[in-house]
């Protein structure tokens, strides 16, 4: 039985027996846990033996890729998570050290159902957690996390005769022969590679040099104490770095990969730090181009340019923005066959014939090589510059409880909606309507907006603004939207801010 984390503690006889899984950790569309605060191995080996009865429950096929990050604990992790499995009767199919977008390809490539990989993404050292899905390209959202939440918890785990495990070697080396394929640079590109000593560092260098790249190495020894900062390319400490290198080092862009390699961060040749959201607005003209009258998926956090721009209209594309969350949006993608979603996070979802519909950095970097070989006469930052001028924030994170921010989040949702009843104003703009489809997403008359909504994986609000008329304005909608989340005293400090 399945004991929840209250009733096991750490450095306890227990602990060394007894599984301990705080409940929190089981997420919208992933697992995520402190290591070893909040799960300990006893634990992940449950939560293998109820996603194994999970498959069965489900009649799919028992057979599943298990893979895992570049950390000093995951190896552990992996190997309790793979012994509940096998005692579900599972036969397991170990690819060894992998990026996610790896695990969810050797589901294509060793043709098996489903995948697990053990990876804390982009979080920081301290955290573990689970990628899975059993609907490739999917993952598991919402309704699959909480039908394997009451299995674990409850102690619902099934033994099964029949399970095994057999380490499959060559995978990584299929995975960057098919991100290849026979393409080939016809320019001379020089392109800083940062991976921030994730795991990305065994792979994106070598995937560069096949295409014909000149790679600028930057911090790609692999060291999972992460020396120089936490590999996330959605954060300043991190694009900073990619655009101190680019200047040094007089490079044509730079790409920047998190710790599982399933996003990919931009930096132009002249050190601009483009937020992932406009680098899927430049892919998308680029495939809009070349697959006229295309959808493409946004989610909330992304610019408004996806419907506005007008080169995207002109190729007759559709925009469809939608919950932000990587399962959610390869699910919607795939429900309404877009060409392409786009998360402001750097997670973009390439389906057919450009990709398979998961998010995976590495192919982002090969797709957006081609799009630059497409454009000979035009460096980075024109195709920044071509865009329509819009003025947005990073992606602001201030702290709430896990467990606490749902419920702050439907209180700020409400006013939010009663401001726009009563004709109310954000950064002096007229309300022209919420969007509630995940969060609220304050839109206002001119086409500028603010966002908050609940993190998915971490103790966190999020929010996001953008203006399409200035930077004061810009500051004005921030300053209005944080006085109305400062009514909640539980909210926190912002990690990062305007």
């Amino acid at each position: 039985m399945t004991r929840p984390a209250a009733t096991v503690t750490p450095n306890t006889w227990e602990f060394l027996r007894d599984p301990m899984i705080a409940p929190t950790g089981f997420r919208e569309y992933d697992a995520r846990w402190k290591y070893p605060d909040e799960i300990n191995l006893p634990g992940m080996t449950a939560l293998g033996l109820g996603l194994g009865t999970q498959m069965r429950r489900r009649g799919i096929e028992p057979e599943i890729a298990v893979g895992n990050d570049y950390r000093d604990y995951s190896l552990a992790i992996k190997q309790a998570l793979i012994l509940g499995l096998v005692q579900a009767g599972i036969r397991v199919k170990d690819i060894g050290p992998a990026l996610s977008p790896m695990a969810y390809f050797a589901q294509f490539h060793l043709d098996v159902p489903a995948v697990a990989m053990v990876t804390a993404s982009h979080n920081p050292n301290g955290w573990t957690g689970v990628k899975m899905g059993f609907d490739r390209p999917l993952t598991h959202g919402p309704d699959e996390m909480d039908e394997l939440k009451g299995i674990v918890l409850n102690g619902e785990g099934e033994a099964h005769p029949g399970g095994s495990c057999e380490f499959v070697d060559g995978v990584r080396e299929a995975y960057l022969d098919d991100l290849v394929g026979d393409f080939a640079m016809t320019r001379k590109l020089k392109v800083v590679c940062a991976t921030g000593n994730g795991t990305a560092s065994a792979f994106a260098p070598e995937l560069l040099e096949r295409l014909g790249v000149e790679v600028v190495p930057s911090h790609n020894r692999l060291d999972y104490t992460f020396p120089h900062y936490n590999p996330n390319p959605e954060a300043m400490e991190m694009l900073h770095d990619m655009a101190a290198t680019v200047r040094a080092s007089g490079a044509d862009f730079a790409l920047g990969f998190d710790g599982d390699g399933d996003r990919c961060g931009v930096v132009d040749d002249e050190g601009e730090e483009i937020f992932a959201d406009k680098v899927g607005v430049i892919m998308a003209r680029d495939l809009a181009r070349l697959y006229p009258g295309a959808t493409f998926v946004a989610d909330v956090k992304s610019t408004g340019l996806f419907a506005s721009d007008p080169e995207l209209q002109r190729h007759g594309a559709k925009a469809d923005y939608w919950k932000t969350g990587h399962s959610h949006m390869k699910r919607r993608v795939k429900d309404i066959g877009a060409l392409a979603g786009f998360e402001k996070s750097g997670h973009y979802f390439l389906a057919e014939p450009v990709g398979r519909g998961y998010d995976c950095g590495m192919r982002v970097a090969v797709e957006i090589c081609k799009l630059m070989d497409r454009n000979p006469g035009k460096s980075m930052s024109d195709l920044r510059r071509a865009l329509p001028r819009t003025y947005s924030t990073p992606t602001m994170s201030p702290w709430c409880a896990d467990t606490e921010k749902y419920e702050v989040l439907s209180r700020l949702v409400g006013r939010l909606e009663k401001l726009a009843a009563e004709n109310g104003t954000i950064g002096g703009r007229r309300i022209e309507r919420v969007v509630t489809v995940n969060g609220a997403r304050v839109i206002l008359d001119n086409g500028g907006w603010g966002l908050v909504r609940a993190s998915s994986n971490t103790p966190n609000l999020v929010v996001v603004c953008e203006s399409p008329e200035s930077e004061a304005e810009l500051r004005a909608i921030f300053a209005d939207i944080d006085a109305v989340i400062r009514t909640e005293p539980s909210v926190g400090a912002y990690d990062q801010i305007i």
